[in-house]
C-alpha cells in the first residue's frame, strides 16, 4: 500500500493519473445523469413489460457512462500529448482540437444517446453567445483558476427564449420528423395527447 501511495502522490505521475480519474468521473457522472432520465422515460413512454424496459434503461445508462468515460480519456490524453509536443505549455487551441477529435471518435456515430448529448452540448454553446449581464452567478474554482460565472443579460435571454420556443413549436407542428425522438415523444405527450380523452379517467388520471 505504501508503494501505491507513493505512486499516487508522486507529481511525476499526476498527468497520467488525472486521465484515469477523469475516466472514472466520466463514467460515474454518466450513470448519475442517464439512469434517472432513462427510468422516467421508461415509466412515461416505455413499451413492453418491465423486463424489456429495464434492459433499455441498462443499455442507455451503460452507453452514456462509457461514452463520457471514453471522451474524457481521449480529451485529457490529447491535451497531455499536445502539451508535451509544445515543451510543456498548453496553447489556447489545444482544447478545441482535443474536444473535436474526442467528439468525432466517441459521439460521431449517430444514435439516440449520442444525438441527445450532442444537441445538449450544442445548445450550451449557442446559449453562451448571448451577451452577458453585469453581475455574476458566483465563482467556480477549477484547479488554481477562479472563474466568475456570469448569466445572460435578461433582455437578450428573453429574446433567445422566445425565438427558441417559437422555432421548436413550429418545427414540431410542421417538420416533426426533424425533432429528436425523445423530445418528440415528450412534446407529443404534452401537446397532442392532451387533445384526446374518452372519459373522466383518461382526462384526469391516465393519458390513454
Amino acid at each position: 500500500m505504501s508503494a501505491i501511495h507513493a505512486i499516487v502522490s508522486n507529481p511525476k505521475y499526476h498527468d497520467y493519473l488525472a486521465i484515469l480519474k477523469g475516466a472514472r468521473n466520466g463514467f460515474v457522472y454518466g450513470v448519475k445523469v442517464r439512469f434517472p432520465h432513462a427510468l422516467i422515460m421508461a415509466i412515461l413512454f416505455g413499451r413492453g413489460d418491465w423486463l424489456t424496459r429495464l434492459k433499455v434503461i441498462f443499455r442507455a445508462t451503460k452507453q452514456h457512462a462509457l461514452n463520457l468515460s471514453q471522451f474524457v480519456t481521449i480529451y485529457k490524453a490529447l491535451l497531455l500529448l499536445q502539451r508535451k509536443l509544445n515543451g510543456g505549455k498548453e496553447r489556447p487551441h489545444d482544447t478545441f482540437f482535443a474536444g473535436m477529435l474526442g467528439g468525432y471518435f466517441v459521439f460521431g456515430e449517430r444514435n439516440a444517446i449520442n444525438e441527445q448529448i450532442v444537441l445538449y452540448v450544442c445548445s450550451r454553446v449557442i446559449a453562451s453567445l448571448i451577451p452577458r449581464a453585469g453581475s455574476s452567478y458566483g465563482t467556480a474554482t477549477t484547479g488554481s483558476a477562479t472563474v466568475k460565472t456570469v448569466p445572460p443579460d435578461s433582455r437578450y435571454f428573453s429574446l433567445f427564449a422566445a425565438l427558441s420556443w417559437g422555432a421548436v413549436m413550429w418545427s414540431f407542428q410542421h417538420r416533426g420528423e426533424t425533432i429528436q425522438p425523445g423530445m418528440f415523444s415528450s412534446m407529443t405527450y404534452l401537446y397532442r395527447d392532451s387533445e384526446r380523452w374518452q372519459n373522466l379517467r383518461t382526462l384526469l388520471w391516465h393519458n390513454k
